[in-house]
């Protein structure tokens, strides 16, 4: 059998991962040197990080992040509020499989949908679904789908994503169908999946914000008794980052 055909049929069986592998072994006189169980051993692990990878891409394409964060790039930078020992807990995603949420507060322009997302990221990596979403804008989705009678597919769509980002809570006023929907968002993830909430608004003040007392206490009850919170604080990150690239013109 030629080098070729041998090529040809893992790619027919999409083992693209090992075909690649294969061709540098035989373009690399000296990995042909190494013996049969080296070789297949390289063969199968660069087969299994080509289907982690792709895995990967995959569930960040659909999870849609607003910004491409990583926690690598998280800035621990003194006076931002951020505790290194509590970030490392959330990394092994352990809170997400046991149906915890994160809430994360602070100013504008304080990182919280950077950080949001870099942990969404890091769901990606652990194989989880995620989701970004602003929530004022999921509202009205959610609005136009229930004109169109499609409102009971949006539901289950959201309540299967394993980790979803809910952006800027707080930032837009709710009507009687909105806290309505809201509350069935939550209730249809509780027990089942994570969610982050990020908010300029102090959780001390979402029970105002939400307005129905009834409703108000369902949502909370779902949402905050179960959740990590972080709370940002200091100079606006966007101003630090534009400010460091002017000097540095």
């Amino acid at each position: 059998m030629s080098q070729q055909h041998t090529l040809n049929t893992l790619r027919d069986l999409k083992l693209h991962g090992m075909a690649e592998a294969l061709e540098r072994q035989f373009q690399t006189p000296k990995l042909l040197e190494a013996g049969f169980e080296e070789r297949l051993a390289m063969l199968l692990d660069a087969e299994h990080f080509a289907r982690e990878n792709r895995r990967l891409q995959r569930l960040l394409k659909q999870a849609r992040l607003k910004v491409n964060a990583c926690i690598e790039d998280i800035d621990y930078r003194p006076g931002r509020g951020l505790d290194r020992q509590q970030i490392n807990g959330l990394l092994s995603c352990d809170w997400i499989e046991r149906h915890q949420n994160l809430i994360i507060t602070g100013p504008t322009g304080a990182g919280k949908t950077w950080l949001a997302c870099a942990l969404a990221h890091q769901a990606a990596r652990c194989g989880l679904s995620a989701s970004y979403r602003r929530l004022p804008r999921l509202l009205e989705d959610m609005a136009i789908a229930r004109e169109a009678g499609n409102l009971p597919n949006v539901r289950t769509q959201l309540a299967k994503i394993k980790l979803l980002v809910l952006d800027d809570w707080g930032l837009a006023t709710l009507n009687r169908r909105g806290r309505q929907d809201l509350l069935e968002i939550i209730d249809d993830r509780v027990n089942s999946s994570s969610t982050i909430i990020t908010a300029q608004l102090p959780v001390a003040e979402w029970h105002a914000y939400l307005g129905e007392p009834t409703i108000a206490d369902a949502i909370l009850d779902r949402i905050v008794h179960s959740a990590h919170r972080i709370q940002l604080q200091g100079e606006s990150m966007r101003k630090l980052k534009a400010s460091k690239a002017k000097s540095s013109k």
